[in-house]
């Protein structure tokens, strides 16, 4: 299971302030469990995994493993929770250099013309056999007119009708609500495969859905495992959540006491993705009504040299989550050279595991020392399972610590206001 380390956070707090957290904490938690708090319509990311559907696992399995046969590119046309959670999963269980299987490419997720249209251009350029790319692409969107995938999806539709003619309705499959919004207008129009959000499920909590399932599964990942390592932490933690409440209330805690920023660093690349998935969890979820922490990512050791003196010796109003794997990723190691020119012999032997080690523990041993407050999420190794563990656990946690706030997890209004204002500078009806 996930470990969720408070010892160093703990010491930036007094006794008290938490003992009171943890006692609001219990109380937020069971209104996630009864229902009586704020937005409890949308508790559907834990109804999924109190009663698993093995029947829809088989048909996305089904559509992936047609897809991973036929094409050289999926395109992920989507933006925020409609790819950064499946972006999370792949980048964190698939080699970054890894030729099996599709290509997996992400669309909508911007309003760059350079981005889109150099994405074209890849997508016309053959082979290296000579024959043109093989392309499919998952259109994610539960109104489907949400702006950026909108106007992508439209865009790429009719390169890919261009390109496969009637055929390109094979290729082109919609993930969205069960009834009403755009893209289903445009399904019942060209009769593209569909695969459906969940009414009670929200963007950001749907990885564990079609939403986030289904381009896994191309990827090649095991959503099983993925989805039924989920299902293993929500039945533990419904029976044992005392380390997620006390995670939640060091948390809140330290909150109460000033700390604004969340600094979600991580010391393995795989995981870069995935304190991006993290930051509008928790950034959609706390960030209203004038509360919430704000998230930022770091990817260490590289942010180290850019953004470790802010860390070190910045203003004091900063906490900071280490994402770890305890087994190793890898056995690559440093060898010995005889002129040792470049002072490293020293290492002779180690693991760049072990040596990434020291350098989480040295960050960590100085940042505490700098005054910053230090939780560390642990997870055993980097598998499906327990990705799907994590999932959850830090799905719980921002329920949680945001009706500790007193807030509704699940909205998001203020995400409407720019749109309004885009809008009306661009003459919408």
């Amino acid at each position: 299971m996930i470990t969720l380390n408070t010892d160093s956070a703990r010491k930036f707090t007094e006794k008290n302030e938490v003992d009171e957290a943890l006692e609001l904490s219990g109380k937020s938690f069971k209104q996630l469990q009864d229902g009586s708090g704020p937005g409890a319509e949308w508790r559907g990311w834990r109804d999924i995994l109190a009663s698993p559907n093995d029947a829809l696992l088989e048909k996305i399995d089904k559509s992936a493993a047609k897809i991973r046969k036929d094409a050289d590119v999926l395109i992920v046309c989507g933006i925020g929770g409609s790819y950064l959670g499946a972006r999370a999963v792949i980048d964190a269980l698939k080699s970054e250099f890894s030729q099996e299987g599709p290509e997996v490419i992400y669309a909508g997720h911007q309003i760059s013309g350079r981005y889109l249209e150099n994405l074209i251009n890849h997508l016309n350029t053959p082979r290296e056999d000579g024959r043109p790319k093989s392309v499919y692409m998952n259109v994610i969107s539960k109104s489907g007119s949400t702006t950026e995938p909108a106007i992508a999806f439209r865009i790429l539709r009719r390169w890919m009708h261009n390109m496969y003619g009637d055929k390109a309705s094979d290729r082109i499959i919609c993930t969205t609500g069960e009834t009403g919004g755009a893209l289903n207008k445009v399904i019942d129009a060209y009769g593209y495969e569909k695969f459906i959000i969940p009414d009670d499920v929200g963007g950001r909590f749907s990885v564990l859905t079609p939403v986030g399932l289904l381009p896994v599964a191309v990827a090649g990942i095991d959503i099983r495992s993925l989805y039924y390592g989920a299902v293993e932490a929500y039945n533990s933690l419904e029976k044992a959540p005392e380390q997620l409440l006390e995670y939640t209330a060091v948390r809140y805690a330290l909150y109460k006491k000033g700390y604004c920023i969340d600094a979600l660093a991580s010391m393995e690349s795989p995981l870069n993705s995935f304190g991006n998935w993290i930051q509008q969890l928790y950034g959609e979820s706390e960030g209203k009504g004038g509360h919430g922490l704000f998230p930022v990512v770091l990817n260490y050791t590289t942010d180290l040299h850019s953004l470790g003196q802010m860390m070190q010796q910045g203003q004091r109003n900063v906490m900071e989550s280490f994402i770890t794997v305890k087994e190793p990723l890898s056995k690559i190691s440093v060898d010995t050279e005889e002129e040792d020119f470049d002072g490293l012999n020293y290492l002779q032997g180690k693991t760049l595991h072990e040596i990434n080690k020291q350098a989480y523990l040295g960050t960590h041993q100085a940042h505490e020392n700098g005054g910053v407050p230090i939780f560390t999420i642990e997870l055993e190794r980097l598998s499906p399972e327990a990705v799907g563990q994590l999932i959850y656990t830090l799905e719980l946690a921002t329920a949680v610590f945001v009706y500790n706030l007193g807030q509704n997890p699940f909205d998001q209004p203020g995400v409407e206001d720019y749109k309004k204002a885009m809008f009306k500078l661009l003459g919408k009806p």
